[in-house]
């Protein structure tokens, strides 16, 4: 890397880590100033349904921001993935997952406030141009808020659902890159593995060789409306199995699809927007009907290696954007489950 672009990288991720230390504590005026300062004009900043896509710091802040934090006014940013990485096609991405946290006072996207804290997950990513956001693909866990809330209209997780955890060795924000071979090693276990899972469902399960790839006492967290599994059985019976009777085709589309992967050390991340598409063909996954339709998904994942195998994997999927590609609005079904609930902010008295 030559030193211009050396300083220009770390010009882009001091001017993130400006943006994740003013939404530590949200004040909204600092979180606007320092996205403004990070995210080039020109930006395209994308969100899951319904946020959508935006373009410019201000924009994305009326979009998304101004809105949480009306709703959460204690809001907080808790990150436990950060690190940043170049992709074989040699841009420079930084990946965070970690969750929103803070105490629901005001309804927002018509899920009505608790009173409680509450907390949802966000898995984002950034790519980096001379020194300034150029792209933000990014997903918030809205299920799963709903989930707290008591007011997810559809079909229950197979899965359990949690408040997912960092990674176990709790070194998800000091992750090192002291030999790039090891990241190298890292990504290609995973894209091997991947490789490996598309072969099935033409191929019998045992083409996959999952004991090869993955820790036996691997955890898989998914998003709400799939939730979290634990051991490669687990894996199996409470996503895999469904997902792939439904969508048999899985992994034919994939020149049509993009992938940004990058790593450092035991982790690796890889986004697209989109980068599956199926086609939805058989009963049993989410409880939805076999439409025949051909959806894709948007699907931003972690990896952690341990002992050169997959300890832990923590995927997020835009869950609304593949009901609403099939014909169901989440948002408007659950408005009518909750059509005699107060929907007026909470007031909690100031403590004696």
């Amino acid at each position: 890397m030559s030193d211009p672009l050396r300083r220009s990288t770390a010009d882009g991720l001091s001017r993130l880590e400006t943006v994740r230390a003013a939404q530590r504590a949200f004040d909204g005026g600092a979180v606007l100033a320092a996205l403004q300062e990070a995210v080039h004009p020109d930006a395209v900043l994308r969100l899951g349904h319904p946020i959508g896509e935006t373009v410019g710091a201000d924009a994305l802040y009326e979009a998304a921001y101004a809105p949480l934090i009306d709703a959460f006014p204690d809001l907080e940013r808790r990150d436990w993935i950060t690190f940043d990485g170049v992709t074989e096609e040699g841009d420079h991405w930084l990946g965070c997952a970690g969750h929103y946290v803070g105490t629901f006072l005001g309804p927002w996207l018509d899920i009505p406030p608790t009173g409680h804290i509450a907390a949802f997950r966000f898995h984002e990513f950034y790519r980096l141009v001379d020194g300034r956001v150029a792209e933000m693909q990014a997903l918030w866990d809205i299920p799963e808020l709903m989930t707290r809330s008591g007011v997810w209209p559809m079909a229950p997780s197979l899965g359990h659902e949690w408040l997912v955890p960092g990674p176990l060795t709790q070194d998800g924000l000091q992750v090192e890159n002291a030999d790039p071979d090891h990241g190298a090693r890292s990504l290609a276990h995973v894209r091997d593995m991947l490789n490996a899972m598309t072969r099935h469902p033409k191929e019998p399960p045992a083409v996959m060789e999952l004991p090869r790839f993955w820790h036996s006492h691997m955890n898989w967290y998914g998003p709400a409306g799939i939730g979290s599994v634990r051991g490669i059985a687990g894996f199996r019976h409470w996503h895999q199995i469904p997902f792939l009777k439904a969508m048999p085709d899985r992994g034919g589309l994939r020149s049509q699809l993009t992938y940004h992967f990058f790593a450092k050390g035991d982790y690796v991340a890889v986004t697209g927007w989109p980068n599956m598409a199926q086609t939805v063909l058989h009963d049993g996954w989410l409880g939805l009907a076999p439409a025949g339709q051909k959806i894709t998904l948007n699907s931003l994942d972690f990896w952690r290696l341990e002992n050169g195998k997959i300890r832990e994997n923590w995927v997020m999927l835009d869950m609304l954007d593949v009901y609403r590609q099939l014909g169901v609005d989440v948002l408007a079904r659950m408005r009518e489950f909750n059509k005699a609930r107060v929907m007026g902010r909470v007031t909690l008295p100031a403590a004696l």
